[in-house]
C-alpha cells in the first residue's frame, strides 16, 4: 500500500529526497509497513513500496539507500525531565556498574570532597537502596563518613526523596523539632532524630537552598543532552519539570540556537507556582508550530512505589499501616484545573497509586474536555501503576491519556519486590487490560527517575514492556507483556498524542519526516537482545541529525 500526498499541492522546487530500500515500520495502523519514502521540506510527501513509487517522484530528489536497514519514526519519550537529566552529568552517580555498595558511595562523596572546598556542595542522583550490597538507604551517619564538612544533599532515583549529611540538615535548620511538612516526611530514628531522608515535600526544605547552575551551565549541558538523545533516535520529549522554580523555557530556546534538534512539549510544575498570583504563560508559547512549546502544567499527587509513598489501597509489605502519602490538597487540583482551563492547556497528574489514581482521575472526570482540538486530550495521568477497571473506564469516556514507564519494573525490580511482594507485582502496569478497554496509553523512561544508569536509552524500555522481566530475569507479570509492535507504537505515534505533537509519531504523507535508522532489526530479534539494540542514524524533517560513523 502506498500513500502520497495530492500531487498538484506538492513543491517542485523545495528540499528534498527519497529513501528506498529499507524495512519500515511506520507505527501507522493503516499502512504498517513499507521500503520507501519521500520527504519533501521536511514532511513526508509519499511512502510506500519502491515499485510503487509514482514517476513525478523519481527524479527530482537525491535517492538515499537505506540499504535493508530497520527504519522506525523517532522515539518520542513524553515523560521524562531533561533539564535535570542534563545537569546530573556535573554530580555522582550513584548506580552501578560505579556505585554498586554504600560504603563505594562513601567513597565517591570523599573523593568529590577532596577535589572542592567545603563551601560547595556535593551532589549525587540516582541512589536506590535495593541496589546496594547492604539493601537499605543510606542515611545523614553514612554521608558524614564521606564529608562532614560541607553539605551532602543525594537525589533517590524517584526523585521524590533526598538524602542529606548533617551539614546539610543543619544549614537547612533541621532538628528533633522540625515538624514534616504537609506532605511531606521527615524521616526519624528511634529516639526522633533526622536520619536524614527527607520524603516528598520535606525534601524541598534542602532543595531551596542549593546553588543553581549558572545559565550558561544549564544551556550547555542541555545541548550536550540532546546530541546524546539523538544517538538514542529521540527526536521529541516531554519535558514534565524542574526541581528547581524556575523557567526553564529560556534554556531551550537558547540550546535550539545553538544546535539542540528535538522538538519539546514542557510542563509547569505547579508546586513552584500556585502561590505566584502573578504567574503567567504568554499566549504564543502554547503554539503547536514551535520546536519549543508550553504543552501545559503539572501536578504531583502522591510519590513512588520505589520509594513507599505512593498512596495505594493495600499497604506495603512490613508495615500494615503504611499505606504511602497524598502529596497535594484538593485547593493544589483545583487551581491547576483551573488554569489549565483559562489556558486551554493540558493538566499532567503524577499518580502512581491506586488511591492518586483514582482520585485524580475523579478531578478530571468531572471536567468537561475544555481543549477539544481532537489532537491533544485535556488530561494525562503520569505512571499509573494499579489503576481500578472504573478508573480506565472513566479516562476512556473522556479521552484522557495514560503515560507509564515499563523501565520501571525492569530496572527497580528489587524495590517492588520488597514494598509489594511478587504476586501483587505481577498485577501492576496492567497495559494490555489498559489497551483492551480503549485507554490512550503511552510509554516513556521519565529519565532520569529511574535506577538505570543511562536511564534516556529507550531499549532497555522497550524490553521490559515486551518481556515483562526485569534486567536479573526476574518475572515480573509476563501475561502484561505486549508484543514489539505495539511497544513501538506507544513510544512513538501515541507518545505524539499524549503530549499533543501535531502530525508526528508515523510515518505518515504529511508527517514531519522524523525517523531512525537500527543496526538491528528490532521486530525480528530475539526479545532478550533488544537492549543490544543500537542507533546508526537519526533525522529530523528528513535532514540527518545522527550518524554513528560520523562520531
Amino acid at each position: 500500500m502506498s500513500v502520497r500526498t495530492d500531487m498538484k499541492n506538492a513543491s517542485v522546487s523545495g528540499d528534498g529526497r527519497i529513501f528506498v530500500n529499507g524495512k519500515i515500520f511506520t507505527s501507522d495502523p493503516e499502512n504498517p509497513c513499507c521500503d520507501s519514502m519521500v520527504v519533501e521540506n521536511g514532511r513526508i510527501s509519499w511512502i510506500g513500496t519502491e515499485a510503487e513509487m509514482p514517476a513525478g517522484y523519481r527524479d527530482r530528489f537525491e535517492k538515499t539507500d537505506l540499504n535493508g536497514k530497520r527504519v522506525i519514526p523517532g522515539f518520542i519519550d513524553a515523560h521524562m525531565h531533561p533539564m535535570m537529566l542534563s545537569g546530573f552529568s556535573k554530580q555522582i552517580s550513584c548506580l552501578p556498574p560505579k556505585v554498586n555498595s554504600i560504603s563505594e558511595l562513601i567513597d565517591e562523596i570523599r573523593r568529590v570532597r577532596e577535589k572542592q572546598g567545603s563551601e560547595k556542595w556535593i551532589l549525587g542522583w540516582g541512589y536506590d537502596e535495593g541496589k546496594f550490597a547492604e539493601k537499605r538507604s543510606p542515611n545523614r551517619y553514612d554521608l558524614d563518613k564521606g564529608c562532614s564538612d560541607a553539605p551532602v544533599c543525594l537525589l533517590r532515583t524517584c526523585a521524590h526523596i533526598r538524602c542529606v549529611n548533617s551539614k546539610a540538615l543543619e544549614i537547612a535548620g533541621i532538628t528533633k523539632d522540625t515538624p514534616d511538612p504537609e506532605g511531606g516526611e521527615i524521616e526519624r530514628d528511634e529516639s526522633g532524630e533526622p536520619t536524614g531522608v527527607l520524603k516528598e515535600t520535606a525534601r524541598d526544605l534542602v532543595t531551596k537552598l542549593i546553588p543553581e547552575s549558572t545559565e550558561e551551565e544549564k544551556i550547555s549541558q542541555l545541548v550536550d543532552l540532546g546530541e546524546l538523545l539523538l544517538s538514542q533516535g529521540i527526536t521529541a520529549v516531554g519535558e514534565m519539570g524542574n526541581l528547581e522554580a524556575c523557567d526553564d523555557f529560556y534554556h531551550y530556546e537558547e540550546a535550539v540556537k545553538r544546535g539542540f534538534k528535538q522538538r519539546v512539549a514542557m510542563y509547569y510544575m505547579w508546586d513552584h507556582f500556585k502561590g505566584d498570583p502573578d504567574f503567567d504563560i504568554p499566549a504564543e508559547r502554547f503554539d503547536k508550530d514551535r520546536q519549543i512549546r508550553v504543552a501545559g502544567i503539572k501536578v504531583i499527587g502522591d510519590g513512588s512505589i520505589s520509594g513507599r509513598t505512593a498512596w495505594v489501597y493495600e499497604p506495603y509489605l512490613g508495615d500494615d499501616q503504611e499505606y504511602g502519602i497524598s502529596v497535594c490538597t484538593d485547593e493544589d487540583l483545583d487551581s491547576a484545573v483551573a488554569f489549565c482551563k483559562a489556558h486551554k492547556c493540558q493538566i499532567s497528574m503524577h499518580a502512581m497509586g491506586g488511591r492518586t489514581i483514582h482520585r485524580i482521575v475523579d478531578k478530571a472526570y468531572r471536567a468537561d474536555d475544555w481543549i477539544k482540538d481532537g489532537v491533544t486530550p485535556y488530561a494525562r495521568v503520569e505512571h499509573v501503576t494499579e489503576p481500578l477497571v472504573e478508573d480506565m473506564e472513566k479516562a476512556v469516556e473522556k479521552g484522557m491519556a495514560f503515560v507509564t514507564q515499563p523501565i520501571f519494573l525492569y530496572a527497580e525490580v528489587e524495590s517492588y519486590v520488597k514494598n509489594m511482594g511478587p504476586d501483587r507485582m505481577h498485577k501492576t502496569y496492567p497495559v494490555p487490560e489498559m489497551l483492551a478497554k480503549g485507554v490512550q496509553l503511552a510509554f516513556s523512561t521519565d529519565a532520569p527517575a529511574t535506577s538505570w544508569a543511562v536511564p534516556s536509552d529507550p531499549f532497555p524500555c522497550l524490553k521490559g514492556a515486551v518481556t515483562r522481566k526485569a534486567y536479573d530475569g526476574t518475572d515480573c507479570g509476563q501475561e502484561n507483556c505486549v508484543d514489539i509492535e505495539t511497544a513501538l507504537r506507544l513510544y512513538t505515534a501515541e507518545a505524539a498524542h499524549a503530549c499533543g505533537f501535531k502530525d508526528m509519531g508515523m510515518l505518515k504523507a504529511g508527517y514531519h519526516g522524523d525517523f531512525t535508522v537500527l543496526d538491528k532489526d528490532i521486530l525480528c530479534i530475539d526479545p532478550e537482545d533488544i537492549d543490544k539494540i543500537k542507533v546508526e542514524q537519526t533525522y529530523i524533517d528528513g535532514e540527518k541529525v545522527y550518524d554513528v560513523d560520523a562520531k
